[in-house]
């Protein structure tokens, strides 16, 4: 049975980085943008890490240029955007693709796991998913749950 630890992703910084890295930490996966209406959730986002960070949880964030051409800068301009306006500390990808035949392994495997309302696709930047220590997906939230909406979920995640 396949789990999120089998895959790897390319950071922002060019490296390629396991997801088994993260064994035994909660992991919430975003699909991000830095031109979108919900970019400020990523202070939301850090603002969990810097509280959660400590106990068990990791935040992988995956820029995604397919909604409105919303993430259309090269890594060094996401991660200095990230870095200069939200205090960004969590790990950050290269840009990927979350949706059609191109999507990222990642993403494909989540979306299997926890459709949403439009079945296997992602709706827009922000989509978040929950994964437990284990590697295995919990929980799926819409670009529209604010980050502090994810506390209890957090919570539960890393008591387990």
């Amino acid at each position: 049975m396949t789990a999120f630890y089998d895959f790897k992703a390319t950071t922002l910084t060019g490296q390629e980085q396991a997801m088994d890295a993260y064994q035994g930490q909660v992991v919430l996966v975003v699909n991000t943008a830095s031109q979108c209406g919900l970019t400020p959730q990523y202070q939301g986002l850090q603002e969990l890490y810097q509280e959660f960070h400590d106990q068990g949880l990791v935040i992988l964030g995956f820029p995604c240029n397919q909604f409105g051409k919303q993430e259309p800068g090269t890594e060094t301009e996401i991660s200095e955007f990230c870095e200069l306006n939200y205090g960004v500390s969590f790990p950050m990808f290269g840009k990927i693709k979350v949706n059609g035949d191109d999507a990222h392994p990642v993403f494909k495997y989540l979306k299997d796991a926890l459709p949403g309302t439009l079945g296997k696709n992602i709706k827009w930047n922000f989509t978040k998913f929950l994964i437990g220590k284990d590697g295995q997906p919990i929980k799926r939230f819409a670009p529209t749950t604010k980050p502090a909406e994810l506390k209890k979920h957090i919570e539960q995640a890393l008591a387990a």
